[in-house]
């Protein structure tokens, strides 16, 4: 099952994805896990063993849900799905990262980026799983954990939206200097993903490409129990 995974994501169509990428600042991902899988990563929430972290968000302010951080060794298909999406969007990050006149210094697979993060002593794994019950939220911010960040994140939707939960869309924020934020509201069925930047994209201007900041975030769930799970890739502190 995880060489069949990473064959699909090898698979899809880079083109396109890195094109919604550039344009929107965001790239929708068709479903790529199924019932069984998604039931598989929920499943996880209720073994601790699974996590080195729990965060109460209401504490903290953050919003109100929880949310869980895995432990290393990741479970299998989390670990494929990190490395493999690692592949491809390391090569966006590398040309973006160009088009705002800076060198590339995305290495191409993710064992070697880890040890830039290892490095700066960001050694704690990051991809986690998020639960909302009704009335939760999630406020807009960013998820940089560090000096060292990769420029992108990927988040999968675990349960069924208007079968499961009502609410919670998931939101992205973007900011243009001197411009009024733009929003997007974006809804994700179960086993499909998005792809977003982590903290800013280059937009192309009348004098070239300059930096966009964006900010993620999840509406408020009104209804039921809403699952996801976020891979970042790179290491916190």
């Amino acid at each position: 099952m995880p060489n069949r995974l990473a064959e699909r994501i090898a698979s899809m169509d880079w083109n396109s994805l890195q094109l919604s990428l550039d344009e929107k600042g965001y790239a929708a991902l068709p479903p790529l896990l199924d019932k069984e899988q998604c039931r598989a990563i929920i499943d996880t929430y209720d073994e601790e063993s699974n996590f080195r972290s729990t965060i109460d968000m209401a504490r903290y302010r953050f919003g109100s849900g929880e949310y869980k951080y895995y432990r290393e060794p990741l479970p299998g298909l989390l670990q494929q799905l990190r490395v493999s999406f690692y592949l491809e969007l390391a090569k966006t990050a590398n040309r973006w990262l160009e088009q705002l006149g800076r060198d590339a210094i995305y290495p191409a697979e993710l064992p070697e980026f880890l040890d830039q993060c290892r490095q700066q002593e960001q050694l704690r794994s990051t991809p986690l799983i998020l639960k909302y019950e009704a009335g939760g939220y999630n406020c807009l911010h960013q998820d940089l954990y560090g000096e060292v960040f990769f420029p992108f994140q990927v988040v999968f939707a675990l349960n069924q939206r208007e079968t499961d939960y009502t609410g919670g869309e998931f939101l992205l924020m973007e900011q243009r200097p001197r411009a009024q934020s733009r929003g997007h509201v974006i809804t994700l069925e179960q086993g499909a993903g998005l792809i977003f930047p982590t903290n800013h994209r280059p937009v192309y201007g009348s004098r070239g490409y300059y930096r966009a900041t964006l900010r993620h975030g999840v509406s408020t769930i009104t209804s039921g129990i809403r699952y996801s799970l976020g891979i970042i890739f790179h290491n916190a502190k």
